[in-house]
């Protein structure tokens, strides 16, 4: 006798149930789904204990006859593809047939449907995948769907579903996705009888994010501008690097008004944040990719969140120079405030322009390495030079000073050439925001935080953060132009290295050498070190050599050599820099000010630490009591 039996049709589909509905937030994704495909201006969702109790969806959109309301329900009956070419370029958010069936199987469920052209409606009740009525009704155009006692007779599934407040956090998170993605639609969702979210229908994308995140965050995004790289389109807003948050949740992304999660977007949006973000933060994105829908694959996810694109590299690439474009545009000053209690800035005239540089500098000028410790370039002539250290005995310095001492055994602070200078201050001076010349230095605070006055209140530069962010950027541009000097060693090195490695260090040894690692095989899995960088400091170059081995292994495929190079000379910069107890005069302090407002990303270090942080009038007023807050 067989073993092998065909599965009785609801048992099927709550099989199938198990792959598309795994918990009431994917209910009310697959449901707002099928409003929005079907034309739907206004859309209402409404939750109750969660989600488990009732999850009511209504929409305005186009409505079902009697027999695409009976059709619906049938598995992989769908009316958004036909043919196979149909299914290599998607553009519909459904197109299996599955959801509706899935979600009848495991629920109570209630379909009302009228088109507009129809002068009665239809109601089909379904419990546990039984139909048990099928009736006209009256009512206005578009369809409501009622899920009530989700999981009802699937007791395991409905064991494993968390508390009401963590499943309605998830049926929050779909129904703000998808709200963004459409901000031309009116959204309202409703929670145990009580209005959550109310979204009038708006042409800005910016407006709807305001409305669902207020405009503390709002008004601290980057605009993305519309603009194609590499044959891909992409806009929308990027949260500034002090808004970072420590996981991916804020991390959105559209296809084609798609929200998914694809490798190369991760990777993309790491790469264009590069050396902006400290370790363990994440940026707060809402980016818009549009692209061909040949060039992808939806069709290779349950909930159809991942995709996977035809070439990743492409698409990598394009984020990242996006990202990295918009965050040099607009640069802000951090506010006095932690991650979580950040007053919003002030807003602009005009609702898409969030954002209120603290200055903008059109040139990229060329700058020079800072020391010859480092890389053989010269710095600032005019720069103070050098006196001598003070005894190691002397006393520790009181903690704040008006008039900071000159500076003892550093060298002079680096900055650009009077050239390049000269190029900062004309760009300077055509743009609204304030130059190096609109701060007044008053003193420095326990010999690190560099206390100033500017045009909208105090100003306080972090002198190490700075002088690394000066530092990296000099040294990286002297890397892109001629290259990165190396030293040959005496003795060769000789590494080991398991099969894998070996295979990623060998498809890497070009991509090394350009950044001054000469390497070559020396037998089976074995290579031969002949060159290191001449700026490398360390009494372990093999385990150095391992960490540039484990950066390659994270990344997807390919060295990037830019972003191999930006970590090696962060982290050399970090042992030259300025430290926290060194003296600098105020010529050198001010010759800091300047080169940090000349870099493409002066608001933080290498390493993702605010080099700057500006605490306003209004803020100081509120904390002394001046002014009530708002």
């Amino acid at each position: 006798m067989s073993k092998i039996r065909i599965l009785p049709d609801a048992l099927a589909s709550q099989v199938a149930a198990g792959e598309v509905v795994e918990r009431p937030a994917a209910v009310v994704r697959e449901l707002v789904e099928n409003s929005l495909d079907a034309g739907a201006r206004r859309i209402e969702v409404h939750v109750q204990r969660g989600g488990t109790a009732l999850i009511k969806v209504i929409d305005d959109g186009s409505g079902m006859g009697r027999e695409d309301a009976l059709l619906c329900l049938e598995r992989h009956a769908t009316s958004k593809i036909q043919t196979k070419e149909d299914l290599a370029a998607i553009l519909t958010y459904g197109f299996r047939g599955e959801a509706l069936p899935s979600i009848a199987s495991v629920s109570r469920f209630r379909l009302a449907t009228r088109p507009a052209d129809a002068l009665t409606g239809t109601e089909v009740e379904v419990h546990g995948g039984k139909m048990m009525s099928v009736k006209d009704r009256g009512g206005a155009a578009g369809t409501e769907i009622e899920i009530r006692n989700l999981f009802f007779n699937v007791p395991a599934r409905r064991k494993f579903l968390r508390t009401e407040n963590t499943e309605y956090s998830h049926v929050e998170q779909q129904f703000r996705l998808h709200a963004i993605a459409n901000p031309g639609v009116t959204f309202t969702l409703t929670r145990n009888g009580e209005v959550a979210y109310h979204l009038p229908a708006t042409d800005s994308v910016l407006e709807r994010i305001r409305g669902l995140t207020g405009d503390e965050l709002a008004d601290r995004l980057v605009p993305v501008p519309r603009e194609e790289f590499l044959g891909i389109t992409l806009s929308g807003y990027i949260g500034a690097p002090s808004v970072s948050r420590s996981t991916r949740q804020s991390q959105i992304t559209y296809l084609n008004g798609r929200p998914i999660e694809a490798a190369a977007l991760s990777y993309g949006l790491r790469e264009g944040y590069h050396t902006t973000l400290m370790k363990g933060q994440h940026p707060v994105t809402f980016l818009f990719i549009e692209m061909d829908a040949h060039a992808y694959d939806v069709n290779v996810h349950p909930a159809k969140k991942e995709v996977r694109f035809h070439d990743g590299n492409r698409v990598r690439e394009a984020v990242a120079r996006a990202v990295r474009e918009a965050l040099t545009a607009a640069r802000t000053v951090p506010t006095g405030h932690g991650p979580t209690a950040r007053p919003p800035l002030d807003r602009a005239t005009n609702p898409d322009e969030s954002i209120r540089p603290a200055w903008q500098l059109r040139q990229e000028t060329a700058v020079t390495a800072p020391s010859q410790t480092l890389l053989p370039i010269s710095t600032r002539s005019s720069a103070p030079p050098p006196v001598e250290r003070a005894p190691a005995a002397a006393p520790p310095p009181p903690a704040f000073r008006a008039e900071p001492a000159p500076l003892t055994a550093m060298p002079a602070a680096p900055a650009l050439p009077p050239s390049a200078s000269d190029d900062v201050a004309e760009g300077s001076e055509a743009e609204t925001g304030p130059s190096a010349e609109d701060y007044r230095i008053m003193g420095v605070l326990n010999r690190l935080y560099v206390l100033m006055e500017g045009t909208e209140g105090l100003v306080i530069m972090d002198q190490h953060a700075a002088h690394e962010r000066v530092m990296f950027e000099q040294m990286r541009r002297s890397m892109e132009q001629s290259g990165v000097p190396t030293q040959r060693l005496l003795m060769p090195l000789t590494l080991q290295l398991g099969p894998r490695e070996a295979d990623l260090l060998t498809r890497n040894l070009d991509a090394l050498a350009r950044l001054g690692i000469e390497a070559e095989a020396f037998g089976p899995n074995t290579f031969k070190i002949e060159a290191l960088p001449t700026f490398i400091r360390t009494d372990d170059p093999l385990a150095w050599i391992d960490e540039v081995i484990e950066e390659l292994r994270r990344m997807s495929s390919g060295a990037s050599t830019l972003r191999l190079g930006e970590d090696m000379i962060a982290t050399t910069v970090c042992r030259h820099a300025v430290k926290a107890n060194d003296s600098l005069s105020i010529p050198e302090l001010e010759a800091l000010l300047r080169d940090l407002l000349a870099c493409e990303m002066p608001y933080c270090c290498p390493h993702g630490r605010p080099t700057l942080i500006q605490i306003s009038h209004g803020e100081l007023e509120r904390k002394f009591g001046r002014r009530a807050p708002h």
